[in-house]
């Protein structure tokens, strides 16, 4: 089990030994804030009663490759996650309308994928990423859209951000979460 570890979760075991399992046993896994894996043992009943008050997990298992699996994947649970970047959609700005109150929008249009009024959003000028905010709003001729998907025209007012020119492209993105694993 502890060869499980990795630089950032490691596996301690406590202690080890041969025989039922007791309520000293239990005791030390409280006093630890530790779990109790028990292979082909039982507890003995004031263990279970010790571990039900103390809120002890114990765990029972027949299959030694059923407690490496159960313990790896609770160390997988503990791992910061890792995210990846997905492009969403691209749309270029082709005019720019100066709108009283809501400063500038850009009148685009959707170059591939999609734009979603809830998406981050980067501002690209010459290949150079110029801001990254969020879409404040999102308009396909007067209405409101929820999004407009490749090959539409669309109106877009970034968040908190005006300096907008003709030619900009707007790149919508998420982050996913890459769940990550234990190398074996």
């Amino acid at each position: 089990l502890e060869q499980l570890s990795s630089e950032e979760v490691r596996v301690k075991v406590i202690q080890g030994g041969v025989g039922g399992i007791g309520e000293g046993d239990v005791m030390l896994a409280s006093a630890s804030n530790a779990i109790i894996i028990g292979f082909n043992v039982r507890p003995d009943p004031s263990a279970k009663r010790s571990a039900e008050k103390e809120n002890v997990d114990i765990r029972l298992y027949r299959v030694i490759y059923n407690i490496i699996e159960d313990v790896q994947k609770a160390m997988e649970g503990m791992l910061e996650p890792t995210f990846k970047e997905v492009i969403n959609g691209k749309a270029e700005i082709r005019q720019v309308y100066k709108v009283p109150k809501a400063g500038n929008v850009g009148g685009c249009y959707v170059l591939e994928g999609k734009i979603s009024r809830n998406s981050d959003i980067r501002l690209i000028r010459d290949n150079i990423v110029i801001c990254e905010g969020k879409i404040e709003t999102l308009k396909r001729f007067k209405d409101d859209a929820r999004e407009v998907l490749e090959g539409f025209e669309c109106g877009i007012c970034i968040e908190k951000y005006n300096d907008i020119k003709e030619g900009d492209i707007i790149e919508a993105f998420s982050l996913e979460e890459v769940k990550r694993t234990i190398a074996k």
